[in-house]
């Protein structure tokens, strides 16, 4: 795959798209915190891995339309919020993850006139997570539908894995999301506690497996239920090596 710039991201806050108002994003950082077990008889540090950490920094312009940026983050809700930034809007393009806390909503007016805010979300529990988008970014569904699937690797693995959810919009009594897998592309089955709690509206999500549970070659995000319409993003991680949180 050829090298790429960042045109035509995506950033999904809680199940709110918030990707029109963001201006740029400052920091998608992640990974194990080193502990240093230098020795006194070392001539140079020596580390080990500890605590899986993560964060998303971004800043917003200023949109106080009902219903969309300012309302959405300076209510700085104390309870987790799910964040992934979408690397373009392609099936199978990366996208990284985390359960979040939102810590702030910092403001500030620039001389040129520019009124924007500085937004972090800090990752609470498992760290920043980097997957594989099964929806073009956002997907719209009017009934039942069986997704188009992911190829990844080219062989099973068994290291388990984990899926995100977003639900932007739904109109219906209920829509349950799924992430199945297959060896061939052909014969597809549900991965095993791969189902989002049904939606009957705006929602957000995280789902993992064992930690040594098997996913097969080929994976793909399904809908079931009953309703008109369903737009929603799905992002899946899959373990290539063994992952504790």
């Amino acid at each position: 795959m050829a090298k790429q710039g960042g045109l035509g991201d995506n950033l999904y806050v809680a199940g709110y798209n918030a990707s029109g108002d963001v201006g740029q994003l400052s920091s998608i950082h992640g990974g194990p915190k080193p502990l240093d077990v230098t020795g006194i008889d070392k001539s140079a540090s020596e580390r080990i891995g500890g605590q899986r950490d993560g964060d998303i920094q971004f800043q917003v312009f200023f949109n106080p339309t009902v219903g969309l940026t300012h309302d959405k983050f300076a209510a700085l809700p104390t309870a987790d919020v799910i964040a992934t930034y979408c690397r373009g809007t392609t099936l199978g393009n990366p996208a990284a993850c985390c359960v979040a806390k939102q810590i702030n909503y910092d403001g500030k007016r620039a001389n040129d006139g520019a009124f924007t805010f500085d937004i972090s979300v800090l990752a609470n529990g498992f760290g920043l997570e980097w997957g594989l988008q099964l929806t073009a970014g956002q997907r719209t569904d009017g009934s039942a539908t069986n997704g188009t699937a992911v190829d990844q690797v080219t062989v099973s693995t068994a290291f388990g894995w984990q899926a995100y959810l977003h639900v932007f919009a739904f109109t219906g009594t209920s829509v349950t999301v799924k992430v199945q897998d297959s060896a061939d592309n052909s014969a597809y089955t549900d991965l095993a506690g791969a189902g989002f709690t049904a939606a009957t509206g705006v929602t957000s999500q995280r789902l993992a497996g064992g930690a040594t549970d098997t996913v097969r070659r080929y994976v793909r995000a399904v809908t079931t239920g009953t309703f008109s319409n369903a737009i929603f993003s799905v992002t899946f991680v899959r373990n290539l090596t063994a992952v504790t949180f």
